[in-house]
């Protein structure tokens, strides 16, 4: 059975491959705006269960199992931190965050084969302590134009930044996917048992 990531994020993509030997890539077309009083968890969610139906509308009956996710960065006040759109907007998200803790929450959602339906969307939660960078480091962060697409405004794997202190929980889920959660997920389904 085909196996379809429903994300065309190179960071989801390179975690996927430890985990499953290949798979496709179908980049899902959404709107992903927040919905009135959503809650944050319940955003992530619906994102990553939309995602994943929307792969599935493509694939018009065609047997597959689609991975789709969606991670949200929570700061310390409880505010959604989405990717930066410039370079202001960069400097007050890792200002924000530096030297306090913030969750990552991502979401996914795992369906298999619409002619029977089956869907289990989870969540995972890290909490994230940055470390006490630097105006001068934020700066030249913001140059090197890694923070763009990233929610929060940054990505924990980045050698140079090195943004993280510490971490409790998931690392692969801060980078954008779960793995030990999606690899139970796959198990309930008959084709990964």
């Amino acid at each position: 059975m085909r196996l379809i990531l429903a994300s065309s994020s190179p960071r989801r993509q390179e975690l996927l491959r430890q985990l499953v030997g290949s798979f496709e890539v179908i980049k899902p077309d959404i709107d992903e705006s927040r919905r009135l009083d959503e809650a944050l968890v319940d955003f992530a969610e619906r994102l990553s269960r939309e995602k994943a139906a929307a792969v599935a509308k493509v694939l018009n009956g065609s047997p597959a199992i689609i991975i789709a996710a969606d991670t949200i960065v929570i700061d310390h006040e409880g505010e959604l931190l989405g990717k930066p759109a410039d370079a202001v907007n960069a400097r007050r998200m890792l200002r924000r965050l530096r030297n306090r803790a913030h969750e990552v929450v991502t979401a996914f959602t795992v369906c298999q084969d619409v002619r029977r339906p089956r869907l289990i969307t989870r969540h995972a939660r890290t909490l994230v302590r940055m470390r006490d960078f630097s105006d001068a480091e934020i700066e030249a962060y913001i140059a090197s134009g890694d923070p763009f697409d990233k929610a929060g405004g940054y990505a924990i794997q980045n050698e140079v930044f090195q943004p993280v202190a510490s971490i409790e929980g998931s690392y692969s889920n801060v980078v954008g996917l779960p793995l030990d959660e999606l690899r139970d997920v796959l198990k309930e389904f008959s084709a990964w048992s």
